[in-house]
């Protein structure tokens, strides 16, 4: 038995766009030690780091000095990140090997 094919229909074509629109910020709950707000950032900071730096072609932690993260998180436009944070970006390119 034959399936019958339908045309699909005739539309503009869609643009993908490159990257996707930051979702809207929600205020973070309140109550909590400082040192969970401080971790939570750190967190955030972290992961934008490891995903401009394997955007960037940096896939191995060896690859990810300091200076690299460094200068990485001037491209984007973030803060410095502490030696704590360079740390945690090269265990974050590491995971799962």
């Amino acid at each position: 038995m034959a399936a019958a094919v339908l045309p699909l229909p005739k539309s503009a074509p869609t643009q993908v766009p490159l990257f996707a629109a930051p979702s809207p910020k929600k205020p973070l709950p309140a109550g909590r030690p400082r040192e969970w707000y401080v971790a939570h950032n750190r967190r955030l900071k972290t992961m934008r780091l490891a995903i401009a730096l394997l955007d960037a072609g940096v896939y191995e932690p060896a690859q990810a000095g300091n200076g690299e993260i460094r200068s990485t998180a001037a491209r984007i436009g973030v803060h410095p990140p502490s030696d704590i944070t360079c740390r945690m970006v090269r265990a974050l390119l590491g995971y799962g090997r």
